[in-house]
Formats: C-alpha cells, sequence, structure tokens
C-alpha cells in the first residue's frame, strides 16, 4: 500500500477555503423565492429542534400540501404516490407536542440504517424497501446541496433528486407514471398533481431539473464519490491540501470490508483487519499535514458499509473529521445513530 500520495487535481475541481462555499451558491440561486406562510414560531421550533438551517422550498411544500389535504397536509401524498411527510414535517404539524416518548432525540427521527449525518429524512415512502427522500447537506450551518432518496432496505446508495423538494416530487411522480404504463387507474390524479407541482414551482421560480447549476457547481468541488455516491466535500486549499486519496480503490476496500465482516472466526477477522489498520496509520498521518479528507472518507465508507464490526472504527474516525472540519453536529449526530443503529422503530414520536 502506497498512501501518502495526494490526490492529483482534477483540472476542473475549484479550491476552497472555508466550509461556507457551497452554502454560499445555494442561498444566491434561492434569493429571489418568496417567503412562505410558515410563521416565525414554527421556523424557530424546527431550528432549535434539528440545529439546521431549512430551506425556504420546505414551508413552501408544507403550504401546497395544506393546500391539497388541508385535513391532513401530511398524508396530502399517501393516495396518489404513497409519500407520508416526516421528520421537520412532523413539526409543522404539530405531531410532537403529544407523543409518548419524553426525549425524543430530532436527529434519529426516521434516520434509516444506512443515513449519513449528513441526510435529513423529509419523506417517507415504501415500507417494504424502506425508501425515503431528505435532504444532504455538506456542513451542519449550510442549506441543503440537493434533495436525495434511499431504500435502506436495498442498500447506502443515494440517488440525487433536484436541489428542492418539489423537484424530487416531480421526479418521483414521473417514475411512478412511467411504471404504470398504459393503465389508466391512477393516471389522472397523477397526472393533476403533476401540473399542480409544476406551476407551483414555476410560480416559485424553483428549479425542476434533477440536475441544477448549483448541484454541478458542487460537484466540482467533490474529492470523492464514497460508497454511497453523494460524495464528500471538503475545502482543498490552492496547495491541495485537504485531502488525499486512500491507497485503495472502492472495490479493493469493499473486499477488505467483506473478508472482515464474513470471517469464520475472530483470529480470522483480526487478520483481515491488518489492512484497514494500515489505512488508519494513513488517515493519522493525512490528519497531521491538515488532509482531514481522508480520515471522512474512510469513515463514512466503512459506516455505508453498514457491518457492526466496523463501529468502533467508524467512531475513532468520523467524529475526529468532523470535528477537524469544524462539523462537530454530524460528529453528535452520528454518535447518537451507532448507539441505537437498526432498521426498526424509526419514528421518534411514538417511541416508548
Amino acid at each position: 500500500m502506497t498512501g501518502r500520495a495526494k490526490r492529483k487535481p482534477k483540472s476542473s475541481q475549484e479550491s476552497s477555503t472555508s466550509n461556507g462555499e457551497v452554502k454560499k451558491a445555494r442561498t444566491d440561486e434561492l434569493k429571489e423565492v418568496p417567503s412562505s406562510e410558515v410563521n416565525s414560531e414554527q421556523r424557530d421550533e424546527i431550528s432549535q429542534l434539528y440545529k439546521f438551517p431549512m430551506p425556504e422550498d420546505l414551508y413552501h411544500f408544507w403550504d401546497f400540501c395544506k393546500e391539497l389535504c388541508p385535513d391532513s397536509p401530511g398524508a396530502a401524498l399517501k393516495d396518489t404516490l404513497g409519500l407520508q411527510l416526516v421528520g421537520p414535517f412532523d413539526i409543522l404539524a404539530g405531531a410532537h407536542k403529544d407523543i409518548k416518548n419524553p426525549q425524543p432525540n430530532f436527529h434519529l427521527h426516521w434516520r434509516y440504517f444506512y443515513d449519513p449525518p449528513e441526510f435529513q429524512t423529509i419523506l417517507r415512502g415504501s415500507e417494504d424497501t424502506q425508501h425515503h427522500i431528505g435532504y444532504y447537506r455538506d456542513t451542519p450551518d449550510s442549506l441543503p446541496s440537493f434533495v436525495g432518496e434511499n431504500e435502506a432496505k436495498k442498500g447506502y446508495t443515494i440517488t440525487q433528486m433536484g436541489d428542492n423538494i418539489f423537484a424530487a416530487v416531480l421526479l418521483y411522480l414521473l417514475k411512478r407514471r412511467k411504471e404504470l404504463g398504459s393503465k389508466k387507474e391512477g393516471r389522472e390524479a397523477l397526472e393533476g398533481l403533476e401540473t399542480k407541482l409544476r406551476d407551483r414551482a414555476e410560480k416559485l421560480g424553483l428549479s425542476l431539473e434533477q440536475k441544477t447549476k448549483s448541484m454541478k457547481l458542487r460537484d466540482k468541488k467533490v474529492v470523492t464519490k464514497t460508497f454511497h455516491t453523494a460524495g464528500i466535500v471538503v475545502p482543498v486549499d490552492k496547495n491541495d491540501v485537504g485531502y488525499r486519496e486512500l491507497p485503495e480503490t472502492d472495490a479493493g476496500l469493499k473486499k477488505i470490508c467483506k473478508a472482515i465482516a464474513e470471517a469464520r472466526n475472530d483470529e480470522e477477522r483480526v487478520k483481515a483487519f491488518g489492512p484497514l489498520q494500515e489505512m488508519i496509520t494513513f488517515v493519522q498521518f493525512a490528519n497531521d499535514e491538515c488532509d482531514y479528507g481522508m480520515g471522512y472518507e474512510l469513515g463514512i465508507d466503512l459506516f455505508s458499509y453498514g457491518s457492526h464490526y466496523f463501529h468502533k472504527v467508524v467512531k475513532q474516525l468520523l467524529p475526529m473529521a468532523y470535528n477537524l472540519l469544524k462539523r462537530n453536529l454530524f460528529g453528535e449526530i452520528l454518535e447518537a445513530h451507532l448507539s441505537s443503529r437498526s432498521h426498526d422503530d424509526l419514528d421518534q414520536l411514538s417511541a416508548q
């Protein structure tokens, strides 16, 4: 293994000196979006419970669903798309005010098995596949970089669906309509919802593209795609300090992970951990030289792989990376998630 080499800078990769650059790009795009009808008290409550800044499209989508289904906005898409509004929408619905759980952790509220700290669920779909849609942020103090989806029963991949919730829901709707084919049942309802979604997004000046200009700009800052394919962004200065490649390809790292997770006994497992231990040493060198992205990448990949055999190493790598990158809230979310990581009991508001 040769782990000390720096990543060759991409010709298109932009240098970034602060965590705020991704945030600025998205904020500029949203300047012209008018404010929704959601009041300041509700906004403040969401900010206090989640500690994340929320994009205006979240509130506009709540207004939109209130018009579709005034009695139950959270279920406005249930019949047509099988989607339920959750997460911060539960706060807007007041669902947190009369709950069984005396101390809900909102960062674990609908946090699925493979969701990294950067991902926040806002819609849930099929229980069979544990399909869910959420915001993906690069830093805790930034607006989301995009809206993505994951099916936790199938794996860790996060698929990009535009930079706002209207675009994501439209994309999901178009996929559903394609699946219906020539069947007439349900088609009329989908077409009616599509028209309303497009009209509202146009009125608000929100893009309905799957890959917007701001997302393409972010792509230039992504230093590596990671197992979950959403990629990670870290500040890289003009001297290319900030990230260095892991001494293994994704395929090679997955092979190492498989050998550890599927070892027949402890002796075999300890031996299989050898290459990973070597990588952890390289991460320590990288951290000493301010290439914090290396430990971030390895930690996220091991988290994504999902085996409990990596939890101890993930706890060693990721909170440290988040701390060095000044993204401490992500570290807190990670540690809370690992302490109760499960495919079940995801609704913090109904848990005892």
